[in-house]
């Protein structure tokens, strides 16, 4: 059984703008944890606890929030990536601390402990793989009759097969000698099979899920707080109306006559309603405000936000500090985003970045994108994409 993990946390995740112009990819928040913390429980959970973790952009983050690893029951061993090359470059850096076997796998992945339990019985080398609808977004796995590798082809226009790779590997030793030559390793890997080297397909059907883009988020947290362990703390007032799984956090306080549809997570010190209602797959950060008359639905709101009274916020990431006032609409729709060049056709409400403050009576077009520390005056409409510090008078 492989006793080691390397993970490559060192990404800054541009797609994901502009939740990762503060933090890096893997500290991406979800129902109150980052996802690399969902990434070294699912490893601990395997017995899994020496870890050695390959940082770079904005790594004080998660040293502040990891540190040693103690509180997590593993050990962590930090390597810096400088320079931001690629996933082979990022392993190598990992090079004078590994041992002679040990998983690979991103800090930015979300994976359940399931989804590991079988590969780390896996001799190396290895790559995890599961069949998905749409290959073309991942790396495409070839396998021959034997279950090897026959090959892995980045994001192909043209998927062979719908076999994806995970980007979870075990290995030996011995793939330095191949990452050396590139600078990702599924390069390192066609490199390993041109020398002759077998590969094991594994496949698993467990829980992996990715976050490229800023709506990814969405799918990330309802997928997540499905399986959050119950617990209602704080105060409970009279008339609310309770339903499905619903977790509340100490010091938290539901006012009367609200509605909560779970599955919902509400973190600890908010102040909710009267008469709000929170529906499936919300998560609310800490110290949120969510006022009266307002109605939030599969949206994602980050700590020490403030929601006015009368608000509809639907399929919609709200960051960390911003401050929104009164009757804000930012309601689902199909929008064209622009990401990085590419187009996507999504529904979509609105994405927030942090310490946003929205005047009385804004208007979010589905697809609204905002960067951080922009500001809205009243009763205006916004659509597209807004950069960092944007003012809209």
């Amino acid at each position: 059984m492989v006793k080691q993990a390397i993970i490559l946390a060192a990404g800054e995740g541009r797609r994901l703008r502009p939740f990762t112009v503060n933090r890096p990819k893997a500290m991406i928040s979800i129902a109150h944890k980052p996802i690399l913390q969902y990434v070294i429980e699912a490893l601990a959970q395997n017995g899994v606890l020496d870890i050695v973790l390959v940082v770079g952009y904005r790594k004080e983050q998660v040293f502040d929030h990891i540190g040693s690893g103690e509180q997590l029951g593993v050990n962590i061993t930090y390597v810096t990536q400088a320079e931001q090359l690629g996933t082979a470059h990022a392993l190598l850096q990992a090079r004078e601390v590994a041992a002679d076997e040990f998983l690979v796998m991103s800090g930015d992945k979300l994976i359940e402990a399931d989804t590991v339990a079988r590969f780390i019985e896996t001799a190396p080398p290895a790559v995890l793989v599961k069949k998905v609808p749409d290959p073309v977004r991942y790396g495409v796995v070839s396998i021959d009759e034997r279950g090897m590798v026959k090959s892995i082809v980045e994001k192909p226009k043209v998927a062979e097969t719908n076999i994806a790779n995970t980007g979870i590997y075990a290995f030996s030793r011995e793939v330095f000698d191949f990452a050396a030559e590139v600078l990702d390793i599924p390069d390192a890997l066609n490199n390993m099979i041109s020398s002759g080297r077998n590969i094991l397909a594994v496949e698993t059907t467990g829980v992996r899920l990715d976050v490229v883009y800023p709506w990814d988020i969405l799918s990330l947290n309802e997928a997540v707080i499905r399986r959050v362990p119950l617990g209602l703390g704080g105060v409970i007032e009279s008339g609310v109306s309770l339903r499905g799984r619903v977790t509340v956090g100490q010091d938290t306080v539901i006012r009367a006559n609200s509605t909560i549809v779970g599955p919902v997570v509400i973190g600890s010190g908010c102040d909710i309603g009267p008469n709000a209602c929170i529906l499936p797959a919300t998560s609310i950060g800490d110290n949120v405000t969510v006022s009266a008359f307002t109605a939030l639905q599969n949206s994602v709101i980050g700590n020490d936000v403030n929601i006015g009274p009368g608000c509809i916020i639907q399929d919609s990431v709200i960051g960390r500090g911003c401050v929104i006032k009164g009757h804000f609409t930012a309601c689902t729709g199909q929008a064209e985003v622009k990401v990085n060049g590419e187009y996507h056709q999504v529904n979509l409400g609105a994405m927030l970045g942090e310490g946003c403050n929205l005047g009385n009576s804004v208007v979010a077009q589905p697809g609204a994108i905002l960067g951080n520390n922009c500001q809205v005056q009243a009763l205006k409409l916004v659509a597209g994409r807004l950069p960092d510090k944007s003012l809209v008078v």
